[in-house]
Order: C-alpha cells, then sequence, then structure tokens
C-alpha cells in the first residue's frame, strides 16, 4: 500500500498526517540536524500529496522548530523532537505508585458513572458496585494517556472528591484499610481509534501502549480495574536481561 493511499484512509487532515511522518523521520535520525530536506517536487512525488499539503506540514515543523525553510536554499532541520518519556514501566505496585505520584499529571474527568467493568472469569470476582471514570491525564499540557477506570464504590465512596481529582493508585496504596492482596497488568501493542486519537492529539491509527490493571483483595474480589492507552511517545519500556 503507498503512503498516499494510507494517508486517505484517514480522517485526520493530509497535512498533520505527513507532519508526523516527517517528524518521525526526524526523531530516528533518518534526516538528522543540519540536513537539508528534498525538495518539493521530491517530496509531493514521494508522500503522493499536494504541494500546497507538504507546505502546510513543512511550516508546521518549522513553528516547532524542527526544520527552517530558507529561501533559495531550501529545507533544512534544526531541531529534535522532545524524547523524554513521560512514564516507565515497571514492575511492582510501588512503584508504580511512585511514577504516578512523580509525574503529577493534571487529571480532566469526562466521564463518570456507576456501571461494570469489562472483567473477564479468569481476573477475579466482581464487587457488588463500581464507580466508573473516564479521564485524560496531562503533563506540561499534552495529553498523554486516557484511563477507564472501574474503583470498588465502597471505597471510592470513603474519598470521592480526592478520587476524582487526584491519580487514584497513589491514593489506593496509601489508604488506611484497603486491601491490595495482589496486582497484575497486561502491556499490548495498539494503535488509536478515532475517539483515542482526538483524546490523545495523535493521527488516528498512530501507536499506543494499552495497559489492563486489575487489583484484587484477599478474597479474590476485584477492587480495582483498568484500561489504559498511552501515546507510543510517551512510555518506555526498559528490562534487565538475564545472560
Amino acid at each position: 500500500m503507498s503512503l498516499a493511499s494510507r494517508f486517505q484512509d484517514s480522517p485526520v487532515p493530509l497535512y498533520l498526517q505527513l507532519a508526523d511522518l516527517m517528524r518521525a523521520r526526524i526523531d530516528r535520525g533518518q534526516w538528522p540536524r543540519g540536513h537539508r530536506l528534498p525538495s518539493l517536487e521530491v517530496l509531493m512525488e514521494e508522500f503522493g500529496v499536494a504541494r500546497v499539503t507538504v507546505r502546510q506540514a513543512i511550516d508546521l515543523l518549522a513553528r516547532e522548530g524542527l526544520l527552517s525553510p530558507q529561501r533559495g536554499r531550501g529545507t533544512f532541520v534544526t531541531g529534535e523532537p522532545p524524547r523524554g518519556r513521560i512514564i516507565n514501566v515497571v514492575t511492582t505496585l510501588a512503584e508504580l505508585a511512585r511514577v504516578y505520584e512523580d509525574t503529577q499529571p493534571r487529571v480532566v474527568n469526562i466521564d463518570e458513572s456507576v456501571t461494570e467493568p469489562p472483567l473477564s472469569l479468569t481476573e477475579g470476582t466482581p464487587a457488588a458496585r463500581y464507580a466508573y471514570m473516564r479521564r485524560v491525564h496531562l503533563r506540561d499540557g499534552q495529553p498523554y494517556c486516557v484511563i477507564d477506570i472501574y474503583l470498588d464504590e465502597r471505597i471510592f465512596r470513603q474519598s470521592p472528591a480526592r478520587f476524582r481529582s487526584r491519580t487514584v493508585i497513589p491514593l489506593l496504596v496509601s489508604m488506611p484499610g484497603v486491601d491490595i492482596h495482589e496486582a497484575h497488568q497486561v502491556l499490548t501493542i495498539g494503535t488509536a481509534d478515532i475517539e483515542v486519537a482526538h483524546l490523545l492529539e495523535v493521527p488516528v491509527n498512530a501507536p499506543t501502549a494499552e495497559v489492563r490493571r486489575v487489583f484484587k483483595d484477599r478474597h479474590g474480589v476485584v477492587i480495582y480495574f483498568a484500561d489504559v492507552v498511552y501515546r507510543g511517545d510517551a512510555i518506555r519500556l526498559e528490562m534487565d536481561l538475564k545472560p
């Protein structure tokens, strides 16, 4: 499938998709600092888009400080995208709580209700009722994850204001009387659908890291369930490999 036909499959404006692709080339070092981009004609032919689309993409990246169009000389790479990852994938509950405390995201709640989580039969026994919250976490004004949280309503009612305004896991870990006997998470690689792409401000089908978390008490009752979708450029997985 050509690049042009892939562009047509997405509702995201062509120049934003092209800018994302060009930004990735800069990030990978394919277009290093000081590199002169191919001519407009060459880029038009490679990507199968109009001249105005290429110009719009270049103008966007110029505003980000990544490119510098110079009259009579061409367009040069003058910067690199920020590479810091907001979230590191960790392997213990204590580390996970610290990650959320250290990142201190801004929480924007976009939905709240009482509903049942999409638990499978092997994931644990459901609680009687759950408080449901859908929220977006932001860092420095940029959204980096969308979370669907199902929290045992008995626990939620102990401090609803704090659960609505703060990250949930550090609160759970610190609350007296809350029994987290078992915690499990699974990470898979996915792509952003239209709704998630809008919330995370990424193109449709952009790479994502999807995490499913389940916390159970000592009786096997699921007291916390979450589906988290991270931007692909916001998360890092690092592991020591045994020789």
